[in-house]
């Protein structure tokens, strides 16, 4: 257990919930002082002798009522106080309007219950890290509905297109597929994506999200147990693999797979067989995987981390989605179809964004990637008082960049198309043109009719060249 350096303030009636949250973060460091409401954490915070609090937690312990009602008062009453105080808001279920009430009253990140000791570790290191501010880029959004069909999906890069066509040739055969690339860069998204393009749509696609269950768990939650089992197991659970029978089961961060669980589903990869835990038979499951990893397990195995006979297995077909920094021509489109998105949420409406808004995220490097964008108009949206916004509603983004950053002043006109070789001499003008392409594909959503009266060329044309170029329709 980590020496305390840094002091969380929990507001919470329930003794029970407060000794399990100081446990949780009394491992990264911190120390707890407790009070039962606003009202006493404001008298609190006031008193002499009163160490200096880091963060705040609040559990709304109450969904609905006038107790929730008293909560959101609190939180108002202590920012009011308090105005950099970091505020955790605790609630009963995953709701985007809960999430925008929570940020409206002044909280700056909202997890539910139950509480993850890692998303709670990492809210509060994100509430009280200087550089994200205010937790403006905390992935809130992770409540909004993520699905796209690949003609859906923003992006005009050249490396981002062509990832996306690997993925849309291989949704519809029955191999594995490996999704490499940043946290945030939209693997789930993608992984959506082939399970709508490939003949299994019909059936279930299930997530998991092996780094965020325990190791002691991960085989039960995988492959399911009978009832006593083992201590604890007083019910049969049926695992992930049987519930995405005919389906596809998307296995997110599959590097953090114990060594046993590993070599568990290199068997089923094998035989197609099942065996739950404390189970005398097995069972035979039809499941298309899809695994994703922010790490490249090549490294992974290098560092004798990784198996390299389930990785073959696993990586029939690669897919490698570049980070945002990379591809920062597409934040434009990007940042309108997110807030296009957002504005149908409940509570939200409609925004438009300024260029000198579009100008200041295109200076940025996002290291969270296009999860974080989206959890910046996110808060920016549900602060916004205006029709659209502009760059005074990103200020935390502002203060991250530095003036000195060799970065665009305005947009973009070539949508992040690269003119040069790395040599500095001018790209063939088929490489061009094949880019070009591309790009519109991507801008109108793969409507191939718009796209070739975009390019003003016919449609027989434009298919010509897909044919010449190699260029998939998904590209």
């Amino acid at each position: 257990m980590a020496e305390p350096s840094r002091t969380l303030l929990l507001i919470d009636d329930e003794p029970a919930q407060g000794r399990l949250v100081a446990a949780i973060v009394a491992r990264a460091g911190w120390r707890t002082v407790r009070a039962r409401d606003a009202e006493e954490a404001i008298a609190l915070l006031g008193g002499p002798g009163t160490p200096s609090v880091d963060a705040a937690l609040i559990d709304r312990w109450a969904p609905d009522g006038p107790v929730a009602n008293d909560i959101g008062d609190g939180v108002a009453r202590l920012r009011a106080h308090h105005p950099t105080l970091p505020i955790v808001m605790i609630a009963a279920s995953a709701t985007v309007a809960g999430a925008v009430e929570a940020m409206r009253t002044g909280a700056t990140d909202f997890l539910v219950k139950p509480l993850a000791p890692d998303r709670l570790l990492a809210a509060l290191d994100a509430a009280t890290d200087g550089r994200r501010g205010a937790g403006e880029l905390r992935p809130l959004t992770e409540k909004l509905p993520q699905a796209l069909a690949f003609d859906e999906i923003i992006g005009s890069s050249s490396a981002f297109r062509s990832a996306l066509a690997i993925a849309a040739k291989a949704a519809r055969a029955r191999v594995s597929i490996l999704i490499e690339g940043e946290a945030g860069v939209g693997k789930e998204v993608v992984a959506q994506a082939i399970h709508a393009a490939s003949p299994r749509a019909r059936r279930p696609l299930i997530t998991v999200n092996c780094a965020g269950i325990a190791e002691n768990l991960i085989e039960s939650e995988l492959f399911g147990h009978e009832r006593g089992a083992f201590t604890g197991a007083f019910d049969r659970r049926i695992g992930r693999f049987e519930q995405a029978d005919g389906g596809t089961l998307f296995l997110n961060e599959v590097t953090e797979l114990s060594p046993d669980a590993q070599v568990r589903l290199l068997r089923v990869l094998q035989s197609g067989e099942i065996t739950p835990i404390g189970a005398r038979g097995h069972r035979i499951v039809d499941v298309r995987v899809v695994a994703g990893s922010s790490r490249p397990l090549a490294e992974e195995i290098a560092a004798g981390r990784f198996r390299e006979d389930l990785y073959y297995r696993l990586a029939v077909v690669q897919v490698a989605v570049p980070p945002l920094r990379n591809r920062i021509g597409d934040v434009p489109a990007l940042a309108r179809h997110l807030l296009a998105r957002i504005g149908d949420q409940p509570g939200l409406r409609g925004l438009g964004i300024t260029d000198a808004a579009l100008a200041l995220l295109m200076r940025y490097d996002w290291p969270g990637n296009v999860r974080q964008l989206q959890a910046a108009l996110f808060r920016a949206a549900i602060l916004c008082d205006g029709d659209a916004l502009t760059a005074d509603d990103f200020p935390q983004i502002a203060a991250a960049t530095s003036a000195d950053r060799t970065a665009p002043s305005g947009l973009p006109s070539g949508g992040g198309i690269t003119l040069y070789e790395p040599n500095g001499h001018i790209r063939p003008l088929d490489a061009i043109e094949a880019d070009v392409i591309r790009l519109a594909i991507g801008h109108y959503r793969g409507r191939m009719t718009e796209v070739a009266r975009r390019l003003g060329i016919g449609r027989s044309t434009l298919y010509r060249k897909l044919g010449e170029m190699g260029i998939d329709s998904a590209a």
